[in-house]
């Protein structure tokens, strides 16, 4: 049995396409039913449901034998673990986005940081953040925050927020600019690496196929 774990949502969506090209089709929608392990049309292949940022610690362990997740996610799993990378044959290019700083119409993000102000930065991305601060000479204190990241600067709590952004509706929906990228964003095809030496051949042709489906880009 090969376990793949995705992550409802975007990621999931843009898998089944990938998954069809490997001629297989998931036999439920994540969105109605209650199930947390689906079957597929192969019986070989199932797919377990996980929080995105899990998605990495199933496969390190051996809860499933391949996933799909942002570099977001694997970038702070590495960090946070203290563990190696996990191996990542692919770059799927799909739940395209970027990490950005994003701050308050009215805050001089670019005077504060010529000025060398200490900011104070809410995200849930405290290693890519700290990193990328770090690297332009810039002191912050961070505050870990799991949701409503667009609050922080509104209630004062933070100067600036660390967070994905795919379109930016959200930050100009509540009077935030994008002020810095940091980061391009795609979600990768991760393997956990003694299942890939324990099925190696069933692996090694769900990730042709997946290669396979890729459309070619530069």
């Amino acid at each position: 049995m090969i376990t793949l774990a995705l992550s409802k949502g975007r990621i999931f969506e843009e898998t089944l396409p990938l998954l069809a090209a490997a001629g297989i089709e998931v036999a439920e929608d994540p969105e109605t039913s209650r199930k947390l392990i689906l079957a597929t049309t192969r019986p070989d292949v199932r797919v377990v449901l996980v929080r995105a940022s899990d998605v990495p610690t199933y496969v390190q362990h051996g809860g499933a034998d391949l996933g799909v997740a942002g570099l977001d996610v694997l970038i702070e799993h590495a960090a946070s673990s203290g563990e190696a990378g996990l191996y990542q044959p692919l770059d799927l290019r799909i739940a395209a986005c970027r990490l950005s700083v994003a701050a308050r119409a009215d805050f001089d993000y670019a005077a504060a940081v010529r000025q060398g102000s200490r900011l104070r930065v809410a995200t849930k991305y405290t290693h890519l953040a700290r990193r990328h601060f770090a690297d332009k000479g810039v002191h912050v204190d961070l505050i870990k925050l799991y949701g409503s990241m667009e609050l922080a600067p509104l209630t004062g709590l933070a100067d600036a927020i660390v967070d994905l952004v795919s379109t930016g509706s959200t930050l100009r929906a509540n009077h935030l600019v994008e002020v810095e990228k940091i980061l391009d964003i795609s979600s990768r095809l991760v393997v956990n690496q003694a299942a890939l030496k324990l099925k190696r051949e069933p692996l090694r042709a769900l990730i042709e196929a997946f290669a396979s489906a890729l459309p070619n880009r530069p």
